[in-house]
């Protein structure tokens, strides 16, 4: 199935009823909605020239386009490249080649600034600016009939990166979208058209992915006027629009807690915030219980099973007389009911509880493979079970406890950091001989990244230009945020550097 069939049969069930806000204003009712999604979708297909399968990327801040573009793509028989609209324009650039994308619609400073990195991408047709006139204009076709997809269609096509650092494009086929969205339904929460989605995380992750179950129920989108996430804003949002619902990393959940304790108002208006894609800490979550209520569920996923590893329920939240209820509380709860997860050795074989191993998962939302990565493809997915590079146990009831994350992942504000990646750009300094980054744990984001680096013999390092060379080639979130040199860097037998000793020597420095 087609999952843009969920925008379509709302519109014709709620047709007048309020699609898309922003702010506290009207903008689109879902007939609207639909009308344009299928207008543009005739545009991509007719004007644009674009065969059923090929890829649209979409390099935006948090916007009604965004709502428009994907749905347009989806329609159309196309498939859906977000981006992220912190990367770097180098970091786009490879993305918009690598996916092979046909038209990429930008927000104006975003496409700006990708615009000297984009030139020469050869299947790169269209830029479109969707804050200018041309994006008005693609709108004046007649709207297009849905494509007829197969279920493995591609459906949007996700990059993130493993332990080398090279992003890797997440092939997530409509089937896998429909079996999120049937999950979201059966664990997360409920939905209906009183129901305010606000916007505040990234659209190009998670809370893009939340589109689609709340499309299906017809609640309104709500975006901030801010197109990102301010914690006063935010909860004003929800006063105003009530019954409010929103996707949050841990970082946005800690603001939220002290606008909510500043202000007075607590969480009056919230609803439900599912909070995933980083480290939660237990003082933090009972602080929030205690100050907003019982309003959270926690997702385990990952891009390539999107949203869909684990889920800790409201109910689990709640359950103050549970004799374990601080294990509960410090995990990711239980295996989502699409899937089968286990802990498991080297070799696969499943571990007994309480005994750590690497988190497989399997089921209908787990991803197709790597876009035209054969090898990466053949290692992550073995004998049908995503094996994940996270670290974790099962304790006797079922309930998931991660302990690591065996690709040494950075998550700092919910985003993920890959070592490897800045480590390359330290080592574009020529006084760098050597650098290797871990992450500190931090209270706001979850996570901050620290270099260790050792200079050249003669050479005198400045984190100025140090600085300097990371954002030459990396987003500004990536960079390092504390550097700490170092006359060589602890190695084993075969020259592998220890990051456990690198993270001791921080624990004993805190």
């Amino acid at each position: 199935m087609n999952v843009a069939h969920y925008l379509l049969r709302t519109a014709r069930v709620l047709p007048t009823h309020p699609a898309v806000l922003v702010g506290d204003a009207a903008h689109l009712d879902y007939h609207g909605l639909a009308r344009r999604a299928s207008a543009l979708a005739a545009t991509l297909r007719e004007r644009f020239d674009l065969a059923i399968g090929e890829r649209v990327a979409l390099l935006m801040h948090n916007a009604p386009a965004y709502l428009e573009t994907m749905h347009a793509a989806w329609i159309a028989g196309l498939a859906v490249v977000p981006i992220n609209a912190k990367l770097h324009p180098r970091e786009v650039a490879h993305i918009v080649e690598d996916s092979g994308a046909a038209v990429l619609f930008a927000s104006r400073d975003l496409g700006a600034a990708a615009g000297d990195a984009l030139a020469g991408i050869p299947t790169l047709r269209h830029v479109v600016d969707v804050d200018g006139r041309d994006y008005a204009a693609l709108f004046d076709e007649r709207p297009l009939d849905i494509a007829d997809v197969p279920p493995d269609a591609l459906a949007w096509l996700f990059y993130t990166s493993g332990t080398t650092g090279r992003p890797k494009g997440v092939m997530l086929q409509h089937r896998n979208l429909v079996a999120m969205t049937l999950c979201y339904f059966t664990d997360v929460d409920t939905a209906a058209p009183d129901d305010a989605v606000l916007y505040g995380a990234p659209m190009s992750h998670g809370a893009g992915l939340y589109v689609l179950p709340n499309m299906r129920a017809g609640a309104r989108h709500v975006i901030p006027e801010s197109q990102g996430f301010d914690a006063g804003e935010f909860l004003a949002l929800a006063r105003t629009h009530r019954n409010a619902t929103a996707f949050a990393a841990p970082t946005m959940v800690r603001r939220l807690l002290d606008a909510a304790s500043a202000d007075g108002a607590g969480a009056d208006g919230v609803r439900t915030i599912v909070y995933g894609g980083g480290p939660m800490y237990v003082a933090d979550l009972e602080r929030a219980l205690a100050v907003m209520g019982n309003r959270f569920v926690q997702i385990y996923g990952q891009g390539e099973s999107p949203m869909t590893i684990t889920v800790l329920s409201r109910a689990h939240h709640a359950d103050l007389a549970h004799p374990r209820r601080a294990a509960r509380l410090a995990s990711v709860g239980l295996p989502h009911s699409a899937v089968e997860v286990r802990v498991v050795d080297a070799d696969g074989c499943p571990l007994p509880v309480g005994v750590p191993g690497e988190v497989v998962v399997r089921g209908a939302p787990v991803m197709a493979g790597y876009w035209r990565n054969a090898a990466a493809t053949a290692d992550a997915l073995r004998d049908g079970w995503l094996w994940t590079g996270d670290v974790g146990a099962l304790d006797d009831d079922g309930f998931l406890a991660l302990l690591d994350r065996s690709k040494d992942v950075i998550i700092s504000g919910g985003a993920n950091i890959y070592p490897r990646e800045v480590e390359e750009a330290l080592l574009n300094d020529p006084g760098v001989q050597e650098a290797c980054v871990v992450g500190r744990p931090h209270p706001e984001w979850g996570e901050e990244v620290v270099a260790f680096v050792v200079a050249r013999p003669g050479a005198v390092l400045d984190e100025a230009a140090l600085e300097r060379a990371c954002l030459a080639r990396i987003a500004r979130f990536k960079r390092p945020r504390h550097y700490r040199f170092v006359a060589a860097l602890p190695k084993s037998n075969y020259g592998k550097v220890l990051k456990r000793e690198l993270r001791a020597m921080l624990e004993d420095a805190t």
